[in-house]
């Protein structure tokens, strides 16, 4: 990344709603966190009056745990943008080409377009059928954001074998797979796995994540990586939190039940696109997005702009969190 790329790209915009008073419905957030993760973060106050240990090989270990890899693939990183960042600041020169879906994630054209390349975009639903060649970099979002399409697996790794064939490197960003069953593709050569823990685990100010990549790239990104990238309470949470798979069950059974219901609830006034993530996509039509939004705002609840993300004219996209944050939206829609 250079200057003169960086101050022509204009910053993307996110969800969420910084008002305590507001129910956020437009960042998607576990409302839940896993007990005893409080306890974890007050204890892990008095270490960080030193250095995190460097690298953080009992953070490392865990996560390979986590997703099924080598700890010496896992490159701990600040939240799953910082490594989507650094993939891409790696991976892509100036001038190049790097397949980007639509729509998706706003802020995988902000990095290719940083690094002076060019996103080419191809239909979310279409881009595992897409050609990898002439492309340095293709990007996938598993499920996507914010259609909330899972790919089947089978699929994914065809299209990782069709990238290695003509050497094209894959980023998989899995922000929302831990939501669902589905394995993570970690560790799977020439592929990059990006993971966010702090979407699942209800800790998104944490700033916790990782990488797995292999080959060339993931040595890297491993070199690259800065020391002490990770504080000392996020290596420890991160840790506790990768840890509670009952919580994580839990949360996949409590989504999928009102993700169901809010879909089933909404579905015959509006389109509503199935979704195996935490949140639906809203085709709203009439009476159109700003009246959602202003009629949202009337009862203290705050829900995404959709018009966003890239060819989206009409829609809404609406976290799933739990039975209280369900009947709201619903209550939402009812006034529209």
């Amino acid at each position: 990344m250079d200057r003169k790329h960086a101050r022509g790209v204009e910053r993307v915009e996110h969800g969420s709603s910084d008002d305590p008073d507001v129910l956020d419905l437009s960042a998607n957030i576990n409302p839940r966190t896993p007990d005893g993760v409080e306890d974890v973060y007050r204890d892990a106050l008095d270490d960080a009056r030193r250095y995190p240990a460097e690298p953080p090989t009992a953070y490392r270990e865990t996560a390979a745990e986590y997703v099924d890899c080598d700890a010496n693939q896992v490159i701990p990183m600040p939240g799953g943008l910082a490594a989507i960042r650094l993939t891409v600041d790696l991976a892509v020169e100036s001038g190049e080409s790097v397949l980007v879906p639509a729509p998706s994630f706003s802020s995988y054209a902000r990095e290719v377009r940083l690094q002076g390349a060019e996103p080419t975009f191809v239909p979310h639903d279409e881009i595992l059928a897409a050609d990898p060649a002439q492309h340095e970099l293709a990007i996938i979002c598993n499920p996507n954001n914010p259609t909330g399409t899972l790919y089947a697996r089978d699929d994914l790794l065809a299209f990782a074998g069709r990238c290695r064939e003509v050497d094209t490197h894959l980023l998989v960003d899995e922000a929302f797979l831990g939501f669902t069953g589905q394995t993570s593709l970690a560790g799977t050569p020439g592929v990059t796995v990006a993971r966010s823990l702090t979407k699942l685990f209800g800790l998104p100010g944490i700033r916790a994540g990782f990488a797995v990549a292999t080959g060339p790239l993931g040595e890297a990104m491993s070199a690259a990586r800065r020391p002490w990238n990770v504080s000392v309470p996020a290596l420890a949470t991160g840790r506790y939190s990768m840890h509670q798979s009952a919580f994580v069950a839990e949360t996949q059974r409590r989504i999928c039940e009102e993700r169901d219901r809010l879909r089933e609830g909404l579905n015959d006034q509006f389109d509503v696109l199935p979704s195996d993530a935490p949140f639906l996509l809203v085709e709203v039509g009439e009476p159109g997005v700003d009246t959602v939004l202003s009629t949202a705002a009337e009862h203290d609840v705050a829900i995404r702009d959709a018009r966003t993300f890239r060819g989206l004219e009409k829609h809404v996209r609406i976290a799933v969190r739990d039975q209280m944050a369900t009947d709201r939206a619903l209550e939402v829609f009812a006034d529209v």
